[in-house]
């Protein structure tokens, strides 16, 4: 029995972007989980209890804040990185240990924040 792959969610609703971090993943034999452009599939996700080892997640996703997802998926230790427009001092308190990529990123960027 061979090992699953390392399994990443991309939450990200900029088609171009998110297409860019799906690639990358796939081109460093990581597994995509999406990618999910709006709260509601991430939330739908999550509820299946599909593994997840990591996530890319775009702070503003479909006008809904990423937040109440961040939160379930630390409590599962999940590792997560925010990827945004937004500066950092705007992230809510409480998110402080989250890595946080700005916009545009590169993969590299994305995966050395994630610790990978």
């Amino acid at each position: 029995m061979t090992p699953r792959a390392y399994r990443i969610l991309v939450a990200e609703d900029e088609y171009m972007l998110a297409l860019h971090l799906q690639d990358g993943l796939t081109a460093r034999g990581l597994e995509t989980v999406g990618p999910l452009a709006t709260l509601e599939e991430v939330q739908a996700l999550l509820d299946s209890g599909a593994p997840l080892d990591g996530a890319i997640l775009d702070v503003n996703l479909g006008g809904e804040r990423i937040f109440p997802v961040a939160t379930r998926l630390r409590a599962l230790g999940v590792r997560c990185v925010f990827v945004s427009g937004y500066d950092r001092a705007l992230l809510p308190a409480g998110f402080d240990d989250v890595p946080h990529c700005v916009k545009p990123v590169d993969i590299e960027q994305v995966l050395a924040a994630m610790g990978l």
